[in-house]
């Protein structure tokens, strides 16, 4: 069960203030990401783009960059803090009611966004919109499924705190548990067989590899 737009509108808002360009367990897998595109690409979509982190990532190498998101907060914070990047643009919207034009990007990229929808219905929006030759990124959050997935995920526990400690991560605020804490509690993450098997009707060939600080990978280039 998904829920609607305006829950998770409201609770991005609340998460909003407490996004970081520092240390995540998503910012962690940024670079993972950014090494399958080339050095310069002409154009790229960041879907669910949040505070605009790996947005500005992208627009370092792109000619132009698009950031999506549902949050007028987050969109806020990303366009205030992009002010030195005039090839990044933000729009506050829905990829699931916006008009993609076919074969438009070079790279479209979604970090811990697309468990909010149904695999079957957003990617081949997306890869509709990819160009040939162009490359779909996601990373994602799991549901474990077997004994060895719960164990995976447990090695995220201390690794996540080295990771955390090496990069200087401080520990959150009250405030900010609470708002991750309320966003959480909704949240249905999707099993990797589940993606593997949507993948492999939808984007044949694409790589799926599960990373042990509870996410996943999909890295795929469209013929």
């Amino acid at each position: 069960m998904f829920q609607p737009p305006d829950r998770i509108r409201h609770e991005f808002d609340q998460i909003a203030p407490f996004s970081s360009d520092g240390w995540t367990h998503n910012n962690h897998y940024h670079p993972f990401l950014l090494k399958h595109l080339p050095p310069r690409i002409e154009s790229a979509l960041d879907v669910g783009c949040g505070v605009g982190t790996f947005s500005r990532l992208l627009a370092a190498r792109a000619e132009r960059v698009v950031g999506l998101d549902l949050s007028p907060e987050m969109i806020r914070i990303a366009r205030e803090r992009s002010t030195a990047f005039p090839n990044l643009e933000y729009e506050l919207a829905d990829v699931l009611q916006t008009d993609l034009a076919p074969a438009s990007f070079d790279c479209i990229a979604s970090i811990a966004t697309l468990h909010h929808m149904a695999l079957d219905v957003v990617l081949p929006l997306l890869a509709n919109a990819l160009k040939p030759g162009g490359t779909l990124l996601i990373l994602d959050l799991y549901q474990a499924e077997s004994t060895g997935d719960l164990l995976f995920g447990a090695l995220g526990i201390p690794v996540g705190f080295v990771y955390g400690k090496l990069n200087h991560h401080e520990p959150d605020s009250e405030a900010a548990r609470q708002a991750w804490e309320e966003h959480g509690s909704g949240d249905n993450y999707t099993r990797i067989s589940d993606v593997r098997r949507v993948a492999r009707d939808l984007l044949p060939g694409a790589q799926i590899r599960k990373h042990v600080l509870w996410r996943y990978s999909l890295v795929w280039r469209k013929p």
